[in-house]
């Protein structure tokens, strides 16, 4: 009796593509096993040198049948790395040719080329606890694009900086995207009640102290007049202006834009809830970019005069304030209260405002706002609330704990939760970790290949900097093309009265972490520039590898830090050395030439102070 064979099982092995100048590399993750199915594209293991970290990706569809690898193991050009079966209607082409996929902008014609696997530069370390950005060991396979209609290529979900910079830059890659926003307007949080309302409150703060601190200089102005009422309408006019600009902006593009809550219903459709009902929504990919929300602190009453930053914006000034938590969001209201009248009281349960920055950075700050703050109060806590008719009645407990005080209103700001639970992530088989945050790869894919997500949600820090790369990433990676998130430092800036800045390496870091580095300190009371606007109070410093004397981190605190930090972030993202940094010829008299000069402090080639020579002028390595 004949037999009808059945169909072959299409095995391949998926081996190590040229990777350049380097061979013997160290497998560091292995990101799939047994069982899982993968798209084109998929990374399936990590590899690290000493000088750059790599994803090896698939390069055809199909089911993993073995790993060949482990975590440890070292290969090279040709290594295998797993077998798998291809998918069925898998080209010939492609079996024969280990290959990197590259995609024309998303509905062309994708081709196949053998091009070398290009180094990824490392990511930034995870900050301490921030969920480590990973792959769910189960991903749910993608629906291959062409395969089903839908109502749009790309579904963005949430319009924050993060939102609308990947669905503008996904529709100028050609995709057909659609913007889901709760808010009335776009812009997020950020734009709304985050860092441009805030930010314009600053500068009108920052005008008020300016004017009084002439009267020391013999220039003197009458006590300011705050019509709160106006200075609203000023910063209003402000946020208008931009979210204005970003519906320009979208309608330029073609970018559907639908207002109300969104929650996935699938892999593929979110339901959003509006004024209209619910509408459905369906997409071949989708970027979750829903942010993330203020914390209430447990045990505080239900009172309107216990508010959080975005009620603060409001401008209601009572007589007394105190402000919940010492972080960068406090201090920074605090900073407009103070200097609108308000008497401002600080209450932080660690040893240190704004934890996490260096200690010398801070201080600066500590002095100036001591001066012009009632009260700060380290390691201590408000242990109780009472609302009363004249005010609410504050028990504090701890090392600076003073007899219970009355305040016209409380402004909590100890920090944001993310919002993963809030959008039904289950539905679509998203993770979501315990705190709410999604884990995902550095190309922002979270365990739903299709499915990305970006900014607050997916860890920290909780940045709209960070959020506007991660946009382009994952627009770009769900377009097709072969973009990672790859940078190497992420600045933080407090934008207090000093402003505080710093990126990469802390010393607070190095030395917990056993890192050496040395470091490099030039004080703003030898900078010109700084004593010509009355604020000598500053320091730059720069920290170096004491081996390559490249520059790992840097910090700054005075007058305008936040927009000096940027070329120490350069300097670290091209691999600058000190004498890079010294011997380019900074504008004079700036407060830029601080950091030229913090770097000719570490050469040793410093005129501006004298330092005791420890050493000789160093040569530029190499």
């Amino acid at each position: 009796m004949s037999q009808t064979a059945g169909p072959t099982k299409d095995s391949r092995v998926v081996t190590v593509p040229d990777l350049g100048d380097f061979k013997d590399v160290a497998v560091i993750e292995v990101l799939v096993k047994p069982g899982d199915r993968v798209e084109p594209e998929t990374p399936l293991v990590t590899l690290e040198s000493d000088k750059a970290a790599m994803d090896v990706p698939s390069p055809i569809a199909g089911v993993v049948e073995r790993v060949l690898v482990k975590v440890g193991d070292r290969v090279s050009k040709g290594s295998s790395i797993v077998t798998l079966e291809a998918a069925a209607d898998d080209s010939a082409v492609t079996a024969q040719r280990a290959a990197v996929r590259v995609a024309e902008p998303y509905g062309g014609e994708p081709y196949l080329d053998t091009i070398p696997l290009q180094p990824m530069p490392k990511a930034q370390a995870t900050p301490p606890g921030a969920p480590a950005p990973q792959v769910a060991t189960k991903p749910v396979t993608a629906t291959a694009p062409g395969q089903h209609s839908y109502d749009f290529d790309l579904a963005v979900l949430g319009a924050g900086p993060g939102g609308y910079t990947a669905a503008f830059r996904a529709a100028d890659l050609g995709l057909k995207v659609v913007l889901v926003e709760r808010w009335p307007t776009l812009g997020g949080v950020c734009l709304n009640v985050g860092c441009i309302p805030s930010k314009a409150l600053l500068h009108a703060a920052r005008v008020v102290e300016e004017a009084r601190e002439m009267a020391e200089h013999g220039i003197r102005f009458g006590e300011p007049e705050i019509d709160a009422a106006r200075l609203r309408q000023w910063k209003d006019s402000v946020v208008t202006r931009l979210t204005g600009g970003l519906e320009s902006l979208a309608r330029q593009r073609k970018v559907t834009v639908v207002r109300g809550n969104a929650r996935f219903s699938s892999p593929h459709e979110l339901a959003v809830t509006g004024g209209d009902g619910v509408r459905r929504l369906s997409f071949d990919r989708c970027i979750i970019a829903a942010g993330s929300e203020s914390v209430r602190l447990p045990g505080l009453p239900d009172d309107s005069r216990v508010i959080d930053s975005t009620a603060a914006l409001e401008l209601d000034l009572p007589a007394r304030m105190l402000v919940i938590g010492g972080g960068i969001i406090g201090l920074e209201m605090a900073t407009v209260y103070a200097a609108l009248g308000v008497k401002v009281s600080v209450v932080e349960m660690t040893d240190g405002l704004i934890p996490g920055c260096d200690r010398d950075l801070v201080r600066p700050l500590e002095r100036r706002i001591a001066a012009r703050f009632e009260r700060i109060m380290l390691g201590t806590r408000a242990a109780s609330v009472e609302p009363a008719a004249e005010g609410l009645r504050v028990t504090f407990e701890g090392k600076g704990a003073p007899e219970p005080q009355v305040y016209g209103k409380i402004l909590v700001a100890v920090g944001r939760a993310p919002n993963g639970r809030n959008i039904a992530a289950d539905a679509a088989g998203v993770v979501v970790d315990e705190r709410g945050f999604i884990p995902v790869d550095r190309q922002m894919r979270t365990n739903v290949p299709h499915i990305h997500a970006i900014g607050d949600i997916v860890g920290q820090p909780m940045l709209a900097h960070k959020a506007t790369h991660e946009g382009k990433v994952a627009a770009e990676a769900a377009a097709g093309l072969k973009s990672f998130f790859d940078a190497s430092v992420i600045p933080s800036v407090a934008y207090t009265d000093p402003e505080v800045a710093w990126v990469g390496l802390t010393e607070t870091d190095a030395k917990a972490r056993g890192i050496p580095c040395e470091k490099a300190v030039f004080p703003w009371a030898a900078s010109g520039r700084s004593l010509s606007i009355g604020r000598e109070e500053g320091l730059t410093k720069l920290l170096f590898d004491p081996v390559s004397h490249r520059v790992v981190g840097g910090g700054i605190v005075g007058t305008n830090a936040g927009d000096l930090i940027a070329e120490v972030a350069l300097a670290i993202e091209m691999g600058a050395d000190a004498a890079d940094i010294g011997l380019t010829i900074h504008p004079h008299p700036t407060l830029s030439e601080t950091i030229g000069m913090a770097a000719e402090a570490f050469e040793g080639t410093l005129t501006d102070l004298y330092l005791p020579k420890r050493k000789s002028p160093r040569a530029k390595p190499g």
